[in-house]
């Protein structure tokens, strides 16, 4: 827990359009994006924000789709704090914390149709692919959503699945490993979480931030500038006009994450 004298210093700083870290209101800290960090995962990636730490990776298999989305794969996405990563963690099941987190980014990724999940059918109505999307944190500095999601779309993004064979009788269905193909990606989503302080925002709060925000909007875009979704975290109220400008902010410091995230990709692909 903060001291009341940090948390008026940071509260103090941020009315006069400062960070104690010396960053701009509207900045993010130093973003680091590593691809394909684990070799045995079909698709992984490392993300750090500041010092908050994500690692992501995806586990493909065969199975049965949902019953009402018969001709279409299935993504399911889990979250899992380390209890090392932060004193406040604790050993055992998922926390409602990570369960929202897993949530959050789920339904970006859905929302915006960043994988299509109708080519993830085999046999239409009986057999398609299984995609687990696992992410956990193994540092928390803030702004841990932030994080997850560039983990968690980098590795979608350059993931390669190994392709389906039917086999003769017509429903046995292998996974050929020795051949593979990239997801059927249509779109890219990045979240950008900003905090309100006494009327002022800021964007990727570090861990001391977070502890003076009045609350917190997680706002997910598309790299065209679509809105996905929105969370409010926090006891605080944002007025409409107070969304539009969140909204606004968000857009503009989604640009400094595509960026990454498409430099990164760039970095596997020379």
């Amino acid at each position: 827990m903060l001291s009341r004298l940090k948390k008026s210093s940071i509260v103090s700083l941020i009315k006069k359009g400062l960070r104690v870290d010396g960053r701009k209101l509207n900045e993010y800290r130093e973003i680091t994006i590593i691809p394909n960090y684990i070799a045995k995962a079909e698709g992984s990636a490392y993300a750090k924000i500041g010092g908050t730490l994500v690692i992501a990776g995806l586990k493909v298999g065969i199975g049965t789709p949902y019953p009402d989305t018969p001709n279409c794969g299935v993504i399911t996405v889990n979250a899992e704090f380390v209890p090392f990563a932060s004193p406040t963690f604790e050993p055992g099941p998922p926390d409602e914390n990570a369960i929202e987190l897993a949530r959050v980014i789920d339904r970006s990724i859905r929302e915006l149709k960043v994988i299509d999940l109708e080519k993830l059918a085999i046999i239409p109505g009986e057999k398609v692919y299984i995609l687990w999307l696992d992410i956990y944190v193994f540092d928390h500095d803030g702004n841990l959503l932030d994080t997850s999601m560039l983990a968690a779309i980098t590795t979608l993004l350059t993931a390669r699945i190994p392709k389906a064979v039917i086999k003769e009788d017509g429903k046995t269905v292998e996974l050929n490993k020795e051949v593979s193909e990239p997801l059927p990606i249509t779109n890219k989503v990045v979240t950008v979480s900003v905090g309100k302080v006494n009327g002022k925002f800021i964007v990727d709060p570090n861990i001391d931030e977070e502890q003076v925000l009045d609350c917190r909007l997680a706002i997910s875009i598309s790299e065209d500038g679509r809105i996905a979704g929105m969370q409010k975290m926090g006891s605080g109220t944002f007025a409409l006009n107070e969304v539009i400008e969140a909204v606004k902010i968000a857009k503009e410091a989604s640009k400094t994450l595509f960026d990454k995230i498409n430099e990164a990709i760039r970095s596997i692909r020379k």
